[in-house]
């Protein structure tokens, strides 16, 4: 069971998201209310969630947020509006549940964690302790835990999000706060090495 990576959370606990196969219900909040719901202790399997955006990036629909974006100004024109939708990662398919849990020691796909700045430093650094690579953002300011913390992970990337807009309006997680997204390929590397690097005060 990890131990290093939950004690970096303040507040709650981190979020396990698992693709499955079990039976997922419809669910009228949005993926990242249901993640925040989550770390403060409930759980969900859900099959569809109430996001157009979150629909598209978790492979619910094939119709494109580019007019939502266009019509709620986020963009000056709509080639701005299709570019930047055009670019937020989403899942290649969808033929599974997802479960969302309070992170209790079990598999998953990707941790979704809530961390002051110099905490989500301190994932950045254990993840290139081994190899001494940087850690490249994925994020437009859009989509920000359902994409940057979600789907881009599950190609097997660390994501860092300073948020959005929808997420930060809807599940109000902290000004204080980014989201960062761990797959499960890479947890027990951050987890030992989160053990070796120096702390920050050090």
């Amino acid at each position: 069971m990890l131990q290093n990576i939950p004690g970096l959370m303040e507040k709650g606990k981190p979020v396990s998201v698992l693709f499955t196969r079990e039976k997922g219900e419809q669910s009228s909040f949005l993926y990242c209310e249901l993640i925040q719901k989550a770390r403060f202790g409930e759980s969900f399997i859900i099959k569809n969630q109430g996001c157009k955006v979150g629909a598209f990036v978790l492979g619910e629909t094939e119709t494109s947020p580019e007019e939502y974006y266009f019509s709620t100004k986020r963009y000056k024109d709509r080639n701005a509006a299709k570019k930047a939708a055009a670019g937020i990662q989403r899942l290649d398919k969808k033929g599974s549940s997802i479960k969302i849990t309070p992170y209790s020691g079990r598999d998953f796909d990707v941790m979704v964690l809530f961390l002051k700045p110099e905490r989500a430093m301190r994932i950045i650094q254990a993840y290139a302790y081994h190899s001494g690579e940087s850690v490249k953002f994925m994020t437009g300011g859009i989509a920000s835990i359902c994409s940057d913390c979600t789907a881009y992970p599950l190609s097997g990337k660390l994501g860092i999000s300073l948020g959005c807009k929808g997420s930060r309006k809807h599940s109000r997680y902290g000004d204080d706060e980014v989201v960062v997204g761990i797959p499960f390929k890479l947890a027990n590397e951050i987890e030992e090495a989160l053990g070796k690097i120096p702390r920050t005060d050090e």
